[in-house]
C-alpha cells in the first residue's frame, strides 16, 4: 500500500499558497515552487545514507528534514502529492543523452507523466532542465523565459530536446509505461554505489532560482544569474557547510 503524505506540510515545505485544483496552472505552479525550495543533490550518497524509495521515508527526507534528492527521491515524492491533490500521474523510466550522442540504460532517470485534458511531462528531479512542465504532444517549440525545449518522437520513444542558440540537444528519452518504485531499485542502488556512477564521483547541490540557478560542485560555489556566471573555489570544509546552511538550506552535522 502506498503511505500518504501530509499535504500541509508538504505544500509548506515547498513554499506554495497557491490554487489545489488539478489543472496545467496548478501543476505548472507546483513545479516552479518545488524547483525553486528543494534542491537536486546527492549528498546522501556521500554520507553513506542508504536512500530507501518508500513514500514515508522520502518524506521525512524532504519534508520533515528539509533536504533535497535525485531524481528517484524529488519525482517519486512529487507523484506522491500530485496523486494526493487528485492528478493522475505515473512514474516513467527515462534514458539521459550523453556526450557521445547515445544514451543510458533504462531506469536511470526518473520523470512523470501527468494525464489532465493534455497529457504534461513533469520533472523536479533532473537539475538545470525545463522549470515548467512541458506538454508531452506538442511538437512545437515550448518556450520558457529564455530556453526552448521540444519533445518530439524517436522511433519507440519520445525524445526531450532542449535549444542552445540555433542547436537542438537531447536530454533525455523516454517511453509512457508506467512504473513503480521498485522498477527503479536497481538503479538507484548502482548511482549509489558504482564507480562508474557520476553521483558517486563528487557532491553536487543545485536549486533554481528566479534568475538562475546556485549550484555546489565539489568545493566550487556557481552562481548563474540572468546569463552572468560566476564561480568561487571554497576554502575549507566550513565555509563549504555555511554555504550549504545558508544558500541552500541544508544544515550538516559537524
Amino acid at each position: 500500500m502506498v503511505t500518504k503524505v501530509d499535504i500541509t506540510q508538504y505544500l509548506n515545505r515547498i513554499n506554495y499558497r497557491g490554487s489545489l485544483i488539478p489543472s496545467p496552472e496548478t501543476l505548472r505552479a507546483l513545479q516552479v515552487a518545488h524547483l525553486l525550495n528543494v534542491p537536486f543533490e546527492n549528498l546522501s550518497i556521500h554520507a553513506q545514507e542508504p536512500i530507501v524509495l518508500k513514500n514515508e521515508a522520502l518524506f521525512s527526507k524532504v519534508v520533515e528534514r528539509r533536504r533535497g534528492g535525485f531524481c528517484y527521491e524529488l519525482n517519486g515524492l512529487f507523484a506522491a502529492l500530485l496523486r494526493e491533490l487528485g492528478f493522475d500521474v505515473s512514474m516513467l523510466s527515462a534514458e539521459v543523452a550523453s556526450a557521445s550522442g547515445g544514451f543510458s540504460q533504462p531506469f536511470d532517470h526518473m520523470t512523470l507523466l501527468v494525464k489532465l485534458e493534455e497529457r504534461w511531462l513533469a520533472d523536479v528531479g533532473f537539475g538545470d532542465s525545463f522549470l515548467e512542465p512541458l506538454k508531452i504532444d506538442a511538437l512545437s517549440e515550448q518556450v520558457q523565459g529564455d530556453q526552448a525545449f521540444r519533445i518530439v518522437p524517436d522511433g519507440d520513444y519520445l525524445l526531450v530536446l532542449r535549444k542552445y542558440a540555433d542547436e537542438w540537444k537531447p536530454e533525455y528519452r523516454f517511453t509512457l509505461r508506467p512504473y513503480q518504485y521498485n522498477d527503479f531499485e536497481e538503479m538507484c542502488l548502482y548511482h549509489q554505489t558504482s564507480s562508474q556512477s557520476h553521483f558517486t564521483q563528487k557532491r553536487v547541490c543545485s536549486l533554481a532560482t528566479i534568475s538562475g540557478r546556485i549550484t555546489l560542485s565539489d568545493m566550487r560555489f556557481i552562481v548563474t544569474a540572468n546569463g552572468m556566471r560566476e564561480e568561487h573555489t571554497l576554502a575549507s570544509t566550513t565555509e563549504y557547510n555555511e554555504i550549504l546552511d545558508e544558500k541552500f538550506g541544508i544544515a550538516i552535522d559537524s
